[in-house]
């Protein structure tokens, strides 16, 4: 029945960002060859910048207020704070354990191929590149609970966001019938804010074709040659990590169909690809795992926002594949010591990060400086950063659905008639045929009880 508006709906909003991507990389490309300085100057990093821009902040915007909103109404609808309890932990566990598996398969990728080997230095600029502390892990443990609420909301510091959240709602469960209206009240703001989230995201092929033509006329693909190693191995650990680990986790956890699962991410995916910001793709993400998935909004609400926050498994690769690479630059022999202190390093630097554009290279500072590779090195990278920045943050948003989604069906919080059906929050035009044996699976979860 679904198929009869087919032709009426024209094409959905997933095949537009498409669109603006392919156009937005050929006129990049275009345009980087060309190099005409006024079309660079005021067109591309004019105009298209400021569209982008404008893009990009209107889907922060919307990150603070959608998370608290929807955070409280998740904490409201589990009911129960074991339970509430429960959920976070699991979250947390496997939060941890897919950055430390990803970091760890991208060292040991990049041990056994070798990138950086016989990198010659010449003609390479490596000023400029300051470091930033490591934190100890008390103090980032510390600052998750925030001073100032107020300066939380108003800075966008996620966790401390989440955690006086999570209290919040806490008190409000405490209270009981008392909290009534108050729940009510954060039921309509998150219907709200959903509707914000649409109207936003009708501008989303502009906006993506904004950035991605920026992005190539600006960086072009010439500077990926003189690391073309790093480049292959980053994105052969990246692929390996969303398709092999993430897929093999989601089915050994939850027993459910990776593939079902990545034809249902895939939005979120080209929304995190085109922002390079996991905050920014929340609201994206959100709409994925409960319309596309059938997951229960009390667990998503959590989930998300929170993996978001400390899950930076692509990131994570990132440096593990940078670190190996300018070890062999540099040819300083790390030894096993060294690379377990970056996978803890890593670990670490993800709690609490800011899930915004270019926020790896911090976290790369931190790491180089506990074992002792000069930040210089930082340099040869930076030219491609921008691109694999795209890519890891498809790869992060990702972990954050598969953990929410692992987590949901464990609780019992996943409608598996939803989770089973292609057409569940898909457009209709996006074609996806029904294997007989899941349409089987399907009618068996879709009896009355």
């Amino acid at each position: 029945m679904n198929q009869t508006a087919t032709g009426d709906k024209g094409m959905s909003l997933t095949t537009k960002v498409l669109i603006g991507m392919g156009a937005g990389f050929l006129l990049g490309v275009m345009l980087n060859a060309l190099q005409i300085q006024a079309i660079n100057t005021h067109f591309v990093s004019g105009f298209l910048g400021m569209i982008g821009r404008m893009f990009v902040n209107a889907l922060s915007m919307l990150v603070v207020p959608l998370v608290f909103f929807s955070l409280i109404c998740g904490v409201a609808g589990i009911g129960d704070i074991r339970i509430l309890g429960r959920v976070g932990g699991k979250s947390f566990g496997l939060y941890l354990l897919t950055t430390a598996t990803a970091i760890a398969v991208a060292i040991v990728m990049a041990l056994v191929v070798g990138p950086g080997n016989g990198f010659v230095m010449e003609g390479v600029e490596t000023s400029g590149v300051t470091a930033r502390e490591a934190p100890s892990v008390w103090e980032t443990f510390a600052a998750i609970v925030p001073r100032n609420p107020v300066a939380a909301f108003a800075g966008g510091e996620m966790l401390q966001i989440i955690f006086y959240t999570i209290i919040l709602g806490v008190a409000a469960l405490m209270l009981g019938e008392r909290s009534k209206p108050f729940v009510e009240a954060c039921e309509y703001m998150n219907e709200l804010m959903m509707k914000v989230v649409q109207i936003v995201m009708a501008f989303a092929p502009i906006g993506v074709f904004c950035l991605i033509c920026k992005t190539f006329t600006e960086q072009g693909i010439g500077l990926f040659i003189p690391v073309l190693t790093y480049v292959l191995v980053l994105v052969a650990a990246l692929l390996l990590h969303l398709f092999g680990t993430l897929m093999l986790y989601l089915k050994v956890f939850s027993g459910l169909s990776p593939i079902i699962f990545l034809k249902k991410i895939r939005p979120a995916q080209i929304f995190a690809f085109s922002t390079a910001s996991s905050n920014a793709t929340i609201p994206v993400t959100l709409r994925c795992v409960t319309e596309r998935m059938g997951v229960n909004n009390s667990v998503a609400s959590f989930t998300v926002p929170f993996g978001a926050t400390i899950n930076m498994d692509g990131t994570a690769i990132m440096q593990g594949v940078a670190t190996v690479f300018l070890a062999n630059v540099y040819g300083i022999d790390l030894g096993l010591g060294g690379y377990l202190t970056v996978i803890a390093m890593a670990v670490l630097a993800s709690i609490g990060t800011a899930g915004v554009p270019g926020v790896g290279l911090v976290m790369l500072t931190m790491v180089l400086s506990q074992v002792g590779l000069p930040l210089e090195g930082i340099a040869l990278i930076l030219g491609v950063d921008r691109l694999m920045d795209m890519i890891r943050t498809a790869v992060n948003i990702s972990g954050d659905a598969v953990v929410t989604t692992i987590v949901a069906k464990t609780e019992g919080q996943i409608d598996m008639a939803a989770y089973l059906d292609p057409a569940t929050g898909e457009r209709v035009d996006d074609n996806l045929d029904i294997d007989p044996a899941v349409e089987a699976e399907l009618a068996k979860y879709a009896k009355p009880h």
